[in-house]
């Protein structure tokens, strides 16, 4: 499959079905089909349905209490759930049934009534990754091409962060390629941990070089690594385990020196940072002693970390966000959901503006939009 002219799609069986100008492109069950899926999982998957049936609009009108919300957001940390995925996922630890019942209508309408006029949109729990580097291979690219025609249809609703087949570092450079390159992502997306290994391995290395040679944007999601699920019975991994696992990434990526040696990665770290932001002066502590610090991190963790942005998915509350604002200002701070398992955009944005942390509308402003305009600005225009 290659991006033809007009920004439509040309499929490999030769369908000219999404050739046509993004204003006028429609997602429908053929093209659907081109990618693979089945008949069977076209009558039964709801996203399918939704395109089938014509009910994915781009100008549901949905108003509050206190009428139309202008939008204007934009959400960083945005789910989809392409019917291939939700095929290979289904039955799997860590999936939420929200994910599993997403349609891009749902998405459409939560952010209209956030007054979200755009969402960057990734793959979620469980991941990719669950032993077979052949799965997970297929997996990534039917998700990158149902993002890329989503992205076509609506390209000024939706942005796409491409997800990639870690731990496969053959397979990953090839699909950053063909999803930067071909797809025209607007950025990569990465779980904190894949199996037992963290962003920051050394064996990732050259994942990252080529990242940082493009200067990407780069989401990172937590999961629950394989060490650390089911510790305390009967209490979800999300709970605690994600935050946790998003600290062991973020400490993977400074103390292997990634973060020094890749300067031009753009990090966006889910829920605020998880637990780092509170650690933050320990990990600055401990980086001062670290192995290797004069070539890994000459300035301490502390100066690298202050350069990363971090969403506020699962974080719109006193504690999270005043831990963070200890170690960044609002210019590194992202206006994100987790929709649809954390919740709406409206929640999320109430959340934020009631938090009493002295915010001004300059403030507010960067966070919900002009700090995202910076790292997307193909995403200006929404």
């Amino acid at each position: 499959m290659a991006v033809a002219r007009g920004h439509g799609i040309r499929h490999a069986d030769g369908c000219t079905c999404c050739e046509a100008p993004a204003s006028s492109l429609q997602l429908n069950r053929r093209t659907l089909l081109a990618g693979g899926v089945s008949t069977a999982a076209l009558a039964c998957s709801p996203v399918a349905m939704a395109f089938a049936q014509g009910t994915l609009r781009d100008d549901v009108t949905t108003t509050t209490g206190q009428g139309p919300i202008k939008p204007h957001r934009i959400d960083v940390h945005h789910h989809f759930s392409p019917p291939q995925w939700i095929a290979e996922v289904r039955g799997r630890q860590l999936l939420q049934q929200a994910n599993a019942n997403w349609t891009p209508a749902r998405s459409i309408e939560d952010m209209d009534k956030g007054g979200v006029a755009a969402a960057a949109i990734s793959i979620t729990n469980p991941g990719l990754w669950f032993g077979d580097k052949e799965i997970t291979r297929r997996i990534a690219r039917e998700c990158n091409e149902f993002g890329a025609k989503l992205v076509q249809q609506y390209p000024t609703r939706f942005g796409l962060f491409a997800a990639l087949p870690l731990p496969d570092v053959d397979a990953t450079l090839k699909e950053i390629a063909y999803a930067f390159d071909v797809l025209k992502a607007d950025g990569a997306h990465f779980m904190t941990s894949y199996g037992d290994t963290w962003l920051g391995d050394a064996a990732y290395a050259p994942v990252m070089d080529e990242l940082n040679r493009r200067k990407a944007v780069v989401h990172v999601h937590p999961t629950a690594a394989n060490c650390c699920k089911n510790l305390v019975p009967d209490v979800s991994p999300g709970i605690m385990e994600y935050g946790t696992d998003t600290t062991r990434a973020i400490l993977g990526v400074l103390f292997s020196g990634t973060a020094v040696r890749c300067p031009d990665i753009r990090f966006i770290w889910s829920h605020a940072g998880g637990t780092a932001p509170f650690l933050a002066g320990r990990i600055d502590r401990s980086s001062r002693n670290a192995k290797d610090r004069e070539r890994r991190l000459p300035n301490g963790a502390m100066h690298e970390m202050k350069k990363f942005y971090y969403d506020t998915a699962g974080a719109a509350n006193a504690g999270a966000m005043a831990s963070l604002l200890k170690l960044v200002t609002s210019a590194n701070i992202l206006f994100g959901t987790d929709f649809p398992p954390g919740g709406t955009s409206l929640e999320v944005a109430k959340a934020l503006s009631a938090l009493g942390l002295g915010f001004t509308e300059a403030d507010m402003r960067a966070i919900d939009r002009d700090n995202a305009v910076r790292l997307l600005p193909r995403l200006a225009a929404s």
